[in-house]
């Protein structure tokens, strides 16, 4: 008999969002009518537990009573019903399945379960069964296979799984002496990513060199080390030999060239060894500006982690050097396949690469492209996922990635041209910073240790890299899916926390990200002579063999080289972080990389032969010359204005994408200057984004700057211009909200489809390095970063070439201006840039445009404005109005064609109007605003409120923005409730201690401590230990002795695991029901008069403890109140505004009551959910604290204002006596200009309020 326990768990019908969802999709997207009910299951079989363990399992962590129904072993079926259930391939992380163990030991820690997840689907008719092609598209809807397999439905055996004993890695006898034809069939029969001509150098080398045969494990190894992801095999390729098409613009690509060529050879006078190739003309314009004196703030290292500046700031008015660190990462090629953990893993690498460096990632932006979304599945590609799945699964992977991890995303935007079917772009850019004192840079000598730190290695990710670099067709999806790597975020945020502490980063000689290929590259590329030792490196599971384990590219791995001396102390620092760290390799002396597994070498390469990167390749490019006849450049009649202006609107690449944006945490750190929408109706999209310098104590009005600029249209025409405006673009981006032009640093992402022998191939790459050059060289601001991606083809379809410029600047809080209009009256100014015959900017005249722009603005004359792109005026100012609901009345004056004509680098500018006399910028009036909320141009009118709902539409299918729920315009109940008499604390203490508890997940506890902090209390930050047996027993007393010390506790906001098991904060809700700290948090509510407060992820583990609303550690029944998913299905991220109704909370006493205040809200099951009965207790008891209004203060259903369809939209409650607060938003987010297109009173001064309590 089996010796494992099957449960189901089912939302209860009212809160079943994704079955809701799924049938809606299955209706109008797969377009099967015959749906009655879909029913979304969860089924969890566990092995290794005791009775009573599971018992306490299966009520607060496989299920949540109030919203859940518990199955065992069975659920009852419905009739008609086809079921099908799916599970995670074999090696792909299940982080479901690894949270409910973690919890499980919450409860006893010295049990290990075994525990697998699936999710089973009931499909059921409405007229009987669905046919079987019918079910068979469902489960190709709800199946990707390159991570996800259909899952027996019969309960097995045993879940531990039986993994073979791994063979002994192969010796490839014979391979130095074979002869050509026999050598080509073994290469054709490996699949390798490296050309045959580089597998010839392999078998030169082993024949005069090593004088032996190779290892299967030294060929993955060259092959990933050599691979294009790694060694920018395509952009090393020697052009031997450039022509230039005749055409219309040949002219100034030529001169381009010459001018490349020229400097070439003038730094690299008398070496033989530079040639020309496409990195070189990438880098080439850094090279001669750093000559000429212009790149004075660059970080000098030989570790290369991310772009790194020195910038000086003032903390607490004394100066400082901090490092400011930027990097941009593509997962294009996973995110095609997998998109959820292609895009995830995008970000994952994207922070790993500053976070090597030893910054702290603060802030994120995301730039994708895609096809159009709104076409019908039916119109997919064979071999390909729909356009739909693919961008809303990717964002759901990214977003969840950098919301889990505690990142905040401040600039979303997806690009849409057709082309972008041969292959998806997906591109995060990260900012990092860290004071300058704290990252030390040395080299790695012989004798140093070098230490494995945070995730596991498992098989997902083997061949990722060269995987990437692999030519695709519909065929080779299905053997990809090892490729894609798994992540896991909570484990990076551990490495964060980490690398934060100051006295940890000075043990860091050297440190390297695990991205492409695993730990051979990884801790290979530490030193030139290392002896690893791949039986330490700790693995997901047994059975994988040394080839495996060399080249997993397992996420959320750090190599750290450490001297001798302090590798016990940098131990000891992972293990009060809960962070896994094992020693697995020395530095030698000798400059070989060797490999051992099982005590046998199976790598022994010299570091002369790895850095060859293989053989030499060379090439010749014929430059294409775009003509004038094609070109985008162009004023077009306009017929019908006003047909025109909505069409505009309608444009997907100028619509609404709030419902994407809202997926991102905008907020978290409490330093986004902007939000990504701004105005009183958050509508006005902002093109930069902006934050404060990390800076964890202390005062510093330093901001970070970052926009971007790209259009595929402009590139497809020309890759020359396409660039020249890329650059242009993303500078007039920074200008626009602010920034001085001159301090930008830029770093690129190249995309272009794959190259063949086809010199006209390479025309693409070329012309578009050309047209950065030319832009970097005539703004005098040089690339010092960027990345490549050479394969965006499929089949016969290329990706359009793509180089996205991403501009980074540093300024000061009161140098930000935002975008939104802001007063009738004011008058809007076009300021243009000039260009010479060839449509090529007049630097010199844009760079005095730009800098006298930037004097209007700190003089106070330019209050808002925004950079032009190729939709034109219109487009902007209708974006700019959109955020107040204002109107425009453009001038007769304007020629209809001027408003809708491309205009990359133009900036719209709003001046009141007795300042347009002293503007110095070149301008031409266009118009004023308007109190109206019209747009008006002679004798056309257009409603705002009709401009507004044209812009939305497009997308709100594909990214809603409203779940349509019933019941948005029912009035709610919202009487203030004015207490007679408010908890005195008789427990007075001139400065009370707060204790806030991080688990894994945790992400609020640095923005949670310094609002403590500055409110004037102490703070205590544990980090709960989970590692092991010991670990738990061991934090249980560190947290009971920490309660014991405090005055209040202060439950943090966070993704426990990432919401899962489904139901989020079970990490607290389980750890606080153990006697001990039960007991703790009792004595400091009874005994001493203390407080608790709750936000977000908090406020779910108060509801899940008892201690709202009941006051005390009871748990909760099945009608207890409770937090469920938002009625939208997916996560929130944007202000709310909320309303005090009641100063019964000593948490409010400084807040006014009836006051309405505006704070971030950032969620997925954020939606307050109570039976009739307990509604009318807390309302006639005082314990509802806020509700969601509008700016006006009216208390409403509407989702637009009550974001998450909060029953009587509740925001906050209070236990009986007030003293425990738990609330959705994060009061704990504001800071001096943060949110500063937002309005509305941000501080609600909860935590003065909590501490003058005490006083």
């Amino acid at each position: 008999m089996s010796s494992v326990r099957r449960v189901y768990v089912e939302k209860k019908p009212e809160f079943a969002v994704q079955a809701k969802d799924l049938k809606h999709e299955i209706k109008n997207y797969l377009g099967i009518r015959d749906i009655k009910e879909v029913r979304i299951l969860i089924r969890y079989d566990v092995e290794n537990i005791s009775d009573d363990t599971f018992e306490k399992a299966c009520n607060g962590i496989f299920s949540e009573p109030p919203v859940d129904i518990l199955y065992h072993n069975a659920f009852p079926e419905t009739e008609n019903a086809k079921v099908f259930s799916v599970e995670f391939l074999p090696g792909q992380f299940d982080q479901r399945a690894d949270s409910a163990v973690q919890c499980i030991q919450f409860i006893k820690e010295d049990e290990q379960p075994v525990i697998k997840t699936a999710t089973t689907y009931v499909i059921v008719g409405a007229e009987g069964v669905i046919s079987e092609e019918e079910f068979e598209a469902v489960k190709a809807h709800c199946i990707n296979p390159v991570d996800s397999r259909e899952a027996q439905e019969q309960i097995p055996e045993t879940l531990v799984t039986k993994f073979e004993e791994p063979a002994d890695v192969k010796i490839f006898d014979g391979f130095k002496d074979m002869a050509e034809a026999e050598l080509k069939e073994l290469y054709a029969s490996l699949g390798l990513a490296m050309t045959f001509k580089d597998f010839q150098h392999i078998q030169n080398y082993f024949k005069k060199e090593e004088d032996r045969d190779p290892s299967m494990t030294e060929i993955r190894v060259l092959d990933t080390y050599w691979s294009d992801h790694c060694r920018h095999t395509t952009f090393s390729t020697e052009l031997t030999d450039v022509k230039f098409e005749d055409g219309d613009y040949k002219a100034p690509l030529e001169e381009t060239y010459r001018q490349y060529l020229a400097d070439h050879s003038e730094i690299f006078k008398g070496r033989e060894d530079k040639f020309v190739c496409l990195m070189d003309l990438a880098l080439m314009a850094m090279r001669k500006l750093k000559k000429e004196g212009k790149l004075e703030d660059q970080e000098e290292s030989d570790e290369i982690n991310a772009c790194s500046i020195v910038v000086p700031i003032k903390v607490d008015g004394v100066e400082e050097e901090w490092l400011v660190n930027f990097k941009n990462e593509t997962h294009n090629h996973p995110t095609e396949i997998e998109p959820f953990g292609g895009a995830a893993t995008c970000l994952g690498g994207a922070i790993r690469d500053p976070l090597s460096g030893r910054t702290y990632v603060y802030q994120a932006m995301r730039v994708t492209g895609a096809a159009d979304p709104t076409v019908s599945v039916k119109d997919t590609m064979k071999g390909k996922l729909p356009q739909k799945k693919l961008v809303r699964e990717a964002a759901h992977g990214y977003s969840s990635y950098g919301n889990q991890i505690g990142l905040a995303t401040g600039a979303v935007k997806e690009i849409y041209h057709p082309n972008y079917v041969a292959k998806r772009m997906e591109i995060g850019a990260v900012l990092g910073a860290a004071p300058r004192r704290a990252v030390i840079r040395e080299t790695s000598d012989p004798g140093d240790i070098i230490i494995l730190l945070g995730g596991r290695t498992g098989r997902d990710g083997c061949g990722g890299a060269t995987g990437s670099s692999k030519v695709h067709t519909e065929e080779s999806i299905e053997t990809c899916g090892a490729e894609v790597q798994k992540g896991n975020a909570p484990t990076e945020r551990k490495i964060q926390r980490m690398f934060r502490r100051e006295e940890v980063s000075k043990l860091i000689k050297k440190c390297n990200d695990f991205g492409a290929g695993g730990v051979s590259v990884a801790i290979g590329e530490l030193a030139d002579g290392l002896q690893i030792d791949l039986d330490k490196v700790p693995k997901k599971y047994a059975g994988l063999d040394g080839t495996e384990i060399a080249i997993s590219e397992s996420q959320e791995r750090m190599a750290v080289v450490v001297d001798p001396k302090d590798v016990d102390t940098f131990m000891n620092y992972a293990a009060e972080e809960n962070l896994e760290a094992t020693k697995v390799a020395v530095v030698t002396e000798e400059p070989r990389l060797v490999l051992s597994w099982r005590g046998k070498e199976i790598v022994n390469l010299s570091r002369a032969f790895l850095d060859t990167n293989g053989a030499h390749q060379e090439t010749t490019v014929t430059v294409e010359i775009p003509s004038r006849k094609d070109t985008i450049l162009t004023r077009e009649e306009v017929k019908d204005v006003k047909a025109r202006w909505l069409e505009t609107l309608k444009d997907l690449n100028v619509c609404s994408q709030k419902g994407l944006v809202e997926m991102f945490d905008g907020s978290i750190g409490a330093a986004s200057v902007f939000m990504p929408h701004g105005g009183k109706y958050q509508l006005t999209e902002t093109q930069a984004m902006v934050a404060k310098l990390p800076v964890l104590t202390g005062d510093c009005d330093t901001v970070t700057m970052m926009s971007y600029g790209f259009d595929p249209y402009l590139s497809t025409w020309s890759p020359y211009h396409g660039a020249i405006y890329a650059v242009t673009e993303s500078v007039a981006k920074i200008v626009a909200a602010g920034g001085d032009y001159s301090k930008i640093r830029f770093t690129f992402q190249e995309y272009f489809r794959r190259m063949t022998e086809d010199p006209t191939r390479w025309s693409q790459p070329f012309a578009a390095l050309l047209g950065a050059y030319n832009a970097q060289l005539g703004f005098g601001l040089p690339s010092i970063g960027g990345k490549d991606s050479m394969s965006g083809t499929f089949e016969d379809i290329d990706v359009p070439p793509t180089l996205v410029s991403f501009a980074v600047d540093v300024a000061t809080e009161k140098d930000i201006i935002t975008p939104e209009l802001k007063a009738a009256g004011n008058k809007l100014v076009w300021m243009q840039i000039p260009t010479d015959e060839y449509d090529v900017p007049e630097y010199a005249k844009v760079m005095d445009a730009y800098g006298k722009f930037t004097d209007d603005i700190r003089s106070g004359k330019i209050v808002s404005a925004y950079a032009l792109d190729r939709h034109g005026i219109v487009s902007a100012v209708s974006k700019m109005a959109f955020g107040n609901r204002m109107g425009v009345t453009i001038c007769d004056s304007v020629d209809a064609k001027d408003l809708f004509a491309p205009a990359f680098g133009d900036i719209i500018a709003e001046v009141p109007a007795d300042k347009v006399d002293a503007l110095t910028i070149p301008y031409t009036v266009i118009g004023e605003v308007n109190a109206d909320a019209v747009f008006a141009y002679k004798e056309v009118k257009l409603t705002e409120a009709d401009a507004e709902a044209a812009w939305k539409e497009p997308l709100e299918k594909v990214f809603p923005t409203n779940s349509g729920a019933e019941g948005q315009e029912e009035t709610v109940k919202s009487d203030v409730y004015k207490a007679s008499d408010i908890h005195i604390c008789t427990h007075k203490i001139a400065q009370p201690t707060v204790f806030i508890p991080v688990f894994p997940g945790t992400n609020c506890e640095f923005d949670s401590a310094k609002a403590f902090e500055r409110a004037g209390a102490k703070t205590i930050v544990k980090v709960f230990r989970n590692q092991n047996a010991a670990d738990i027993v061991d934090s249980v007393d560190v947290f009971e002795k920490a309660i014991a010390q405090s005055q209040i506790i202060m439950f943090p906001g966070g993704f426990s695991a990432g919401d899962e098991p489904d139901g989020s904060a079970k990490f607290f809700a389980t750890a606080f029901q153990n006697a001990k700290m039960k007991e703790a948090v009792e004595k400091l509510l009874n005994e001493r008069d203390g407080l608790v407060l709750g936000v977000c992820n908090g406020f779910q583990a108060l509801v899940k403890l008892g201690l709202v609303p009941n006051g005390a550690v009871t748990g909760q029944n099945t009608d207890a109140p409770t937090l469920t998913y938002n009625t939208i299905g997916r996560h929130i991220s944007k202000m709310v505004y909320t309303k005090v109704v009641s100063n019964k909370s000593p948490w409010l006493a400084q807040a006014e009551l009836g006051g309405v205040y505006t704070n971030p809200a950032s969620h997925g099951e954020g939606r307050f959910v109570a039976n009739e009965e307990w509604l009318k207790k807390l309302f006639a008891n005082g314990q509802v604290a806020t509700q969601y209004c509008d700016p006006e203060g009216n208390v409403t259903m509407n989702e637009e204002w009550n974001v998450n369809g909060s029953y009587c939209a509740i925001e906050g409650i209070t236990s009986p006596d007030g003293r425990v607060f738990g609330k959705m938003a994060h009061s704990e987010r504001r800071d001096r200009s943060v949110a500063m297109n937002i309005y509305g009173e941000q501080d609600l001064k909860i935590f003065e309020s909590g501490v003058a309590y005490f006083k």
